[in-house]
């Protein structure tokens, strides 16, 4: 199974595990947070780091989720990646988590890769009047 590890700013990694939960019914295996909350040794953000996916790796490789391409969590990773075993995505949301969780058994890491990315975009929609209608069946 691809362990997924989300690294985020405050508690919107947690936020978002509890939010999936909350979707599955059930806190999914294999999956980690790691909040950077305030400013800490980049070091030590790595070290932990290093440590959360040693505790994810069962082999199939590590997909991380992170917030804001650009930012401590994405920079912290970039030293960490390892094409085809360690990926990293940006821009993390619930419908892009969602979609990870439920196709990590039966992709690989670089097809999960893709296949996140787009549904991460595609689940970005302005919500206007003629959705809402369709969404109602007028």
């Amino acid at each position: 199974m691809i362990g997924i590890l989300i690294v985020a700013h405050g508690s919107l990694a947690d936020s978002l595990v509890e939010c999936a939960t909350h979707v599955l019914g059930q806190q999914p295996r294999g999956l980690a947070t790691l909040d950077f909350i305030g400013h800490a040794d980049p070091d030590e953000r790595q070290k932990a780091l290093q440590a959360r996916l040693a505790e994810l790796d069962e082999g199939e490789g590590i997909l991380v989720l992170t917030d804001v391409y650009g930012a401590t969590p994405s920079n912290t990773l970039c030293r960490l990646l390892e094409p085809t075993h360690i990926e990293g995505v940006s821009g993390v949301n619930l419908p892009m988590l969602l979609k990870a969780l439920n196709y990590r058994d039966t992709l690989s890491l670089p097809q999960l890769v893709l296949r996140i990315v787009e549904g991460g975009r595609n689940s970005i929609n302005h919500i206007s009047e003629g959705m809402c209608d369709a969404a109602k069946g007028r």
